[in-house]
């Protein structure tokens, strides 16, 4: 099913499962959407029964479809960012991955959500560097490659700096979702971090990704 007749059919479900007014129209705008499957959410468990298996099958199918779409896309972000001789680095999954651009040196940083925790110890290593001095290689604890972070389940987070984690309410998409997390509480303590560390310079092709 192409991407906008999946689009149509999920709108068309999150309508029915919100129980809106029935003079409303229909609009597959991102507002409208959001808007009507946080609808759906918070329906009453007999509405969704009242569908059959197949029904419910196929939306979620259709979602899983849109899912792995909207994620491709996010995980495109930072492709264009400078220096582009630099490979993307590996987006943690359970986690996410911070990266700015200072003069034409890439950081980036891997953040663990709640739950979490990294497989090396990382607690003096809050990012990963990436520049013509590195030979456009990322400095990793693994050996090769792209990865800069695992992130593990863990009752405790210990291996990481305190800022290495999201919050419990708050995890990688969450904080995405929401422009002033991003720019207060993430993406301004990791400049601190970096000036704190000697880099200097403004900051370009900013991101956050989200495994």
């Amino acid at each position: 099913m192409a991407l906008q007749g999946a689009l149509m059919w999920i709108c068309s479900l999150a309508v029915l499962f919100s129980c809106a007014a029935p003079d409303e129209t229909l609009q597959c705008g991102y507002n409208s959407l959001t808007s009507n499957l946080k609808g759906a959410v918070e329906c009453e468990d007999s509405l969704l029964l009242s569908w059959s298996s197949e029904e419910r099958a196929g939306l979620l199918l259709n979602l899983r479809n849109l899912t792995n779409k909207l994620n491709s896309l996010q995980l495109s972000e930072c492709q264009n960012a400078e220096p582009k001789k630099c490979p993307q680095a590996e987006v943690l999954t359970d986690g996410g991955l911070l990266c700015v651009t200072v003069s034409n040196k890439r950081y980036c940083k891997p953040m663990c959500n709640h739950g979490y925790d990294f497989s090396f110890l990382r607690r003096s290593r809050l990012y990963e560097e990436c520049s013509e001095q590195t030979g456009f290689k990322w400095q990793s604890q693994f050996i090769g490659g792209n990865k800069l972070a695992v992130c593990h389940k863990a009752h405790i987070q210990v291996s990481g700096g305190a800022s290495a984690y999201f919050s419990k309410d708050q995890d990688c998409l969450t904080t995405k979702s929401n422009s002033s997390l991003i720019e207060s509480a993430i993406m301004g303590g990791f400049m601190s971090e970096l000036r704190s560390a000697g880099v200097q310079g403004e900051a370009e092709n900013s991101c956050l990704l989200c495994g």
